[in-house]
């Protein structure tokens, strides 16, 4: 199996400004594609929402999946459905509606062009040692430590030191066998890791 693995420090991350706070990439794909010119096929970030009510920036074209991951946020999509979210509960929508936000939050973000699809899943690592599949059908797995610190192994890799803020991407090119990935928790305590899992349609 082809693969690769990036593994991005909290303090290698950029950090921008937008209407309602600011927002942290984790991750866009290809590497060289640029956010503000929308030519990204998928991206993941999170966001800090620090005012009381906001308006989403306007994505035509991209289905957007968001979870929150400290506050609670009332979505309204005009027209469309609203949602009330407590921590790690998501909505998916297109990033073409209308969307505004009530409550100040910190959330995690999945951007998907057309031609991708993917969710999130929230892992709770509350044993020493937990073992999970790579789903084979994964193009990449994206991993971002939310709280506490563990050690991550990958197939046969060495191990990786992984704590808050932290982001683990990892890329298949062929797509034929199942690996697995071990967090090995540290200190005894509960890790929270959001997984983001990104296939082409």
């Amino acid at each position: 199996m082809t693969y690769s693995i990036k593994f991005i420090k909290k303090n290698e991350q950029t950090t921008n400004l937008w209407s309602g706070g600011k927002t942290t990439q984790l991750a866009i794909y290809p590497e060289d594609a640029d956010y503000s010119k929308r030519n990204f096929q998928w991206r993941i970030s999170t966001a800090e929402i620090e005012v009381e009510e906001s308006l989403f920036t306007h994505l035509p074209g991209i289905q957007r999946v968001i979870m929150t991951l400290e506050g609670e946020m009332d979505l309204e999509h005009e027209g469309k459905h609203s949602v009330f979210l407590k921590p790690f509960e998501q909505d998916r929508f297109d990033g073409g509606w209308t969307t505004r936000s009530k409550g100040i939050v910190r959330d995690f973000n999945l951007m998907l062009s057309e031609g991708w699809d993917g969710g999130l899943t929230c892992i709770q690592v509350n044993k020493d040692i937990q073992d999970l599949m790579l789903d084979v059908t994964g193009t990449a797995e994206v991993f971002y430590c939310v709280d506490g610190m563990a050690g991550v192994e990958i197939g046969e890799e060495s191990s990786i030191f992984f704590e808050k803020g932290d982001t683990l991407i990892f890329m298949r090119d062929i797509l034929s066998e199942e690996m697995s990935i071990k967090f090995r928790r540290k200190m005894g305590k509960t890790v929270t890791v959001i997984r983001a899992s990104i296939i082409v349609k």
